[in-house]
């Protein structure tokens, strides 16, 4: 089976190499972008099998990432993990509404979690 590979976009330096590594040692790609405007050219141009985005990003949010994958012909029907500290239900609403597959809070989960959920959707694609 082919690598499956997974954009990242994080701008937190720390969470981003420790997911990165981890996700690596799963046997999955990654590729990775600090803000929202360059995360959303690799998702156009890497076409990958999931994204992993925060909310809060520089130059875009992860709203408006999640809603231009979501309206692009190539990118619409990858899935979307949002991973983000923000909890409350009007942004897990405006997620789900605009297309995100799971909504994560980065405090309530272990890197070993966010793996397990990222496999999960990666498996419902299949």
């Amino acid at each position: 089976m082919a690598k499956k590979k997974i954009l990242i976009i994080e701008d937190e330096a720390t969470l981003l190499k420790a997911l990165t590594e981890f996700l690596i040692t799963e046997g999955l790609e990654i590729i990775s972008a600090m803000d929202g405007e360059k995360g959303l050219e690799m998702a156009k141009k890497e076409l990958p099998d999931l994204i992993l985005l925060d909310i809060i990003l520089p130059k875009k949010d992860g709203y408006e990432v999640l809603d231009e994958v979501k309206k692009d012909e190539k990118t619409k029907n990858i899935p979307v993990i949002l991973l983000t500290n923000l909890e409350s239900p009007e942004d897990i609403d405006k997620a789900f509404e605009k297309g995100a597959s799971t909504y994560l809070v980065k405090s309530n989960y272990k890197l070993e979690e966010i793996v397990k959920k990222i496999k999960e959707t990666l498996e419902k694609k299949a």
